[in-house]
């Protein structure tokens, strides 16, 4: 029984709000590199499957559709927890559960950041009862068992301090990706783990990375290219597998949740930053902070800024 890891990450592009990076994981009975949309396909369906109370797990951009795209995105990742009898009423449970690093505390300091915020904000707390018996009862046909999500923040302070660091925008990245890799080795048993990857800003070589993630061990190296870059590591106390290809979150079930699970709690953190700003500047448009329209939010909160003495790079993300 392997266990699946899938990793992906919202917020790479935008100027304000945090990049999150996540990973969900789940044991399956059976040989690896099964279809989990298949063995799951009595409750749980992708977009272009026909919307007939299944629940929806997909690239969180098809998902998040729409004015009932957090709404979905929600339903998904709550329910995904639920079948670990985690059930957050509050954003502070939530990451509580998820949160890896220094990401609440980087969170806590936030002038906009309230720990307190009600969940679920988008849908009716029984709904979603119901949702995740009909998944608990299929994953247990299946033989599938779920691990947990979890999730790197990185706000703007962190992210142009680590940008300083790196240099490059994609090493902040690879370091919220370092730590969920190294969580894995967390997961229960010593079952053979299989991770894929969403390819990081379309970059074919991650033995360096890898090696970062798993001190200690021996990275393999037996494919790397545009299609996809496979790599398995020795020296560890089970067997650890990886790919990394491009829209993975298309093809694999687990990389599609870590989508979501990332673009939740950045659209959680953009509701509180957008309603802090908002509300000390009343008929201001909300943003959702990429470049084609966060300088222009930026521009109108930048004398609130000031005036809170606040430095502007603890809210523009530099690149």
């Amino acid at each position: 029984m392997p266990w699946y890891v899938g990793l992906d990450e919202a917020g790479y592009g935008p100027n304000l709000g945090p990049l999150v990076v996540a990973s969900t994981a789940c044991l399956v009975a059976g040989k690896p590199n099964q279809c989990l949309w298949k063995k799951l396909s009595s409750a749980i369906r992708k977009s272009e499957h026909e919307n007939d109370g299944r629940l929806l797990v997909d690239d969180s951009k098809k998902v998040n559709e729409g004015p009932n795209g957090l709404a979905r995105l929600e339903r998904g990742v709550l329910t995904a927890m639920s079948l670990r009898e985690c059930r957050p009423i509050c954003v502070n449970d939530y990451l509580a559960s998820v949160s890896l690093g220094r990401s609440r505390e980087d969170l806590d300091v936030e002038p906009w950041f309230d720990p307190d915020d009600p969940l679920p904000t988008a849908n009716e707390a029984d709904e979603l009862v119901e949702i995740s018996s009909r998944v608990a009862d299929t994953s247990e046909t299946a033989g599938i068992s779920w691990g947990p999500i979890r999730s790197v923040a990185v706000p703007a302070p962190r992210f142009n301090r680590l940008l300083d660091e790196w240099r490059v925008k994609s090493g902040v990245l690879s370091s919220a990706v370092i730590q969920l890799l190294h969580a894995v080795l967390e997961l229960p048993g010593d079952e053979p783990i299989h991770v894929y990857v969403d390819k990081l800003g379309g970059r074919h070589f991650y033995a360096p990375l890898l090696n970062e993630a798993f001190p200690g061990g021996w990275v393999n190296v037996h494919c790397e290219g545009a299609a996809r870059c496979e790599y398995s590591i020795d020296g560890m106390e089970r067997s650890i597998s990886l790919r990394f290809e491009p829209r993975a979150d298309g093809m694999h079930l687990n990389v599609a949740l870590a989508s979501m699970a990332a673009k939740y709690l950045r659209e959680v953190c953009m509701g509180q930053f957008n309603r802090y700003w908002l509300t000390r500047l009343p008929g201001l448009k909300p943003t959702a902070g990429y470049p084609s329209d966060a300088s222009r939010f930026f521009d109108a909160i930048r004398p609130l800024i000031a005036a809170d003495g606040i430095e502007e790079r603890n809210v523009w993300r530099t690149r």
